[in-house]
């Protein structure tokens, strides 16, 4: 009976806390509504505490209102925000996953030559540990082991999402060896692209690329850099700019006054966005120049040249869609698999002769004649068996129908069906099995999604703050539990008595009111004076109890 009863006030307990939550919001709400701006006094300041009451804010909140637009703010965290980040990816090993770099950690240096330790963490710790530091999105990078936590950054700044090994507690975790797999290029630092440009987010206009990746910065690759258009092509940043000058200039001229978005062309030379799937930069084409001959070819764009900025004279060219090497392969294989048509052995014809002519005749089957029929017969035979130079010959390599690449630097625009036509020759699959991106289509790794907790998919950990509220107080203990039910009783009994002048006059509840109050409740000396003299105007309707008997309960 006892259970019972105390599962029926914890009920009633979970069900008016949400009312509590609600008076809280009514406090936030009217402190930002009321609190003047850079700290400017206004009217309202300058006045005595009752002309203050008196005066309803006009940019009230209702609490209803104000809950809405926190429930507001929290869904659109979640929808930026969508996975789960409880777990840090360290333990996986290492994985294709979205990386971090953490420019507060590792500030980048002022010139690039100078010593920098790169490190980068997953999506979770991001979050979870680098939630209010200066963060650079690397995007999705291949064999990366998270480096929260490790040497690569400091001890100040330790991973709180994994266990620690000395103590088997959860965190926080630091100074432990980083992986050795890992591989860094340029983004750690915030510098993007062959340009080296520092990347800045608010002014950054247009689509950059990323590379697929064939090589690291250190054996001459980009290491899936990513890359602005007019710097594959070799224009620069400096084409792009004046492009863009150019349009809003046009634009100030046509349509004075209206906000125009620009729409950013890409460069000449660089292929449309629906005509191929991914890019190897002419670095990464550099570093395996065995590639170079698939250029062209089936599932392969024509070669996108390296123009240098200086020699303004070269001609971007292109190498015409190769019939040659499709048609090539097609007609070596077809013309294996022909043989020549056979000459057909001259007739015998009858001559119209003299009397003396006569028809063959049957004759009795004598040894000599039977002799001389079987060595007809297996000449016959030879004959029909083909010999080993008429036999079919294996299909050529594909590589032998390739075209000789060019010389100079090009990047390389793959269609979606790429990689089912790079030839897998025992001369060529060595030279492939290094790059797995180029045999089979990469998968990286997200964390999973929030689990579901409520109607909208809200989990406890990524839920409003008023659903966590009412989650933990769901499993607190019942002894707990039913003495929090009595200070919510007191507390609502004291709150009730405080807002009830106020609605009796039909004024609204200032900032002031409520911080006057809950000092008088924290015991604060002077707050006490303060709700003591807005008591005496009628505002308060409180007797002169001293509350802080009732705080320590």
């Amino acid at each position: 009976m006892d259970l019972l009863a105390g599962s029926v006030k914890l009920f009633v307990f979970n069900q008016t806390i949400r009312r509590s939550f609600t008076f809280i919001a009514i406090m936030d709400a009217s402190q930002e509504a009321n609190a003047p701006a850079n700290g400017a006094t206004g009217p309202d300041a300058s006045g005595p505490p009752n002309e203050r009451i008196s005066q309803p804010s006009q940019n009230s909140q209702t609490a209803s209102d104000f809950i809405d637009s926190q429930l507001q703010l929290e869904a659109d965290a979640r929808e930026a925000l969508p996975y789960a980040f409880d777990h840090c990816t360290q333990p996986l090993g290492p994985l294709r996953q979205n990386l971090f770099s953490c420019l507060t950690c590792n500030p980048p240096p002022e010139s690039p030559s100078d010593p920098f330790t790169p490190a980068a963490v997953c999506y979770s710790c991001s979050i979870a540990c680098h939630g209010e530091h200066t963060l650079v999105e690397l995007f999705n990078r291949r064999n990366f082991t998270c480096d929260c936590g490790t040497t690569r950054l400091p001890a100040t700044s330790p991973c709180t999402l994994r266990i620690d090994p000395a103590t088997g507690v959860k965190g926080p975790v630091h100074s432990q060896q980083p992986a050795e797999g890992n591989t860094y290029n340029q983004n750690c630092k915030n510098r993007f692209c062959g340009c080296g440009e520092v990347y800045n987010a608010e002014e950054e206009k247009g689509t950059m690329f990323q590379c697929l990746g064939l090589a690291g910065e250190e054996a001459g690759g980009c290491g899936e850099d990513w890359w602005h258009p007019e710097c594959v092509v070799g224009l620069g940043r400096e084409w792009a700019r004046e492009r863009r000058q150019a349009k809003e200039d046009a634009i100030k001229k046509t349509e004075e006054g209206e906000d125009v978005e620009i729409e950013e062309e890409l460069p000449p030379g660089f292929p449309d966005e629906d005509n191929f799937d991914t890019f190897i930069c002419y670095k990464c084409v550099d570093a395996t120049p065995w590639i170079k001959g698939y250029a062209g070819s089936k599932g392969f764009l024509a070669p996108v040249w390296k123009v240098r900025q200086d020699d303004k004279d070269i001609e971007i060219e292109h190498i015409p869609e190769a019939k040659s090497s499709d048609a090539q392969h097609q007609a070596a294989q077809a013309g294996t698999t022909q043989e020549e048509p056979k000459p057909e052995e001259p007739t015998k014809t009858e001559t119209n002769g003299t009397s003396e002519h006569k028809t063959h005749e049957p004759s009795s089957d004598t040894p000599l004649t039977i002799l001389r029929k079987r060595s007809a017969d297996e000449a016959e035979l030879n004959e029909s068996e083909p010999s080993e130079s008429k036999k079919p010959k294996p299909d050529p390599p594909y590589h032998n129908s390739l075209s000789t690449p060019p010389p100079a630097s090009f990047s390389l625009f793959c269609k979606e069906s790429f990689r089912e036509q790079f030839c897998r020759c025992a001369e060529c699959y060595p030279l492939l099995k290094p790059y797995p991106q180029l045999l089979e289509e990469e998968y990286s790794y997200e964390p999973p999604l929030s689990e579901s907790g409520g109607e909208n998919g809200e989990s406890v950990g990524t839920g409003s703050l008023l659903d966590r509220g009412e989650a933990v107080l769901s499993n607190i203990d019942r002894v707990r539990a039913l003495e929090g039910v009595m200070v919510y009783n007191h507390l609502k009994e004291k709150v009730t008595n405080f807002l009830t002048p106020f609605a009796e006059r039909g004024q609204a509840v200032s900032a002031e009111d409520i911080k006057a109050y809950f000092e008088k409740l924290r015991g604060d000396e002077q707050g006490i004076r303060d709700a003591a003299a807005s008591g005496a105007g009628g505002g308060s309707g409180q007797g002169g109890d001293d509350n802080r008997r009732e705080q320590s309960g």
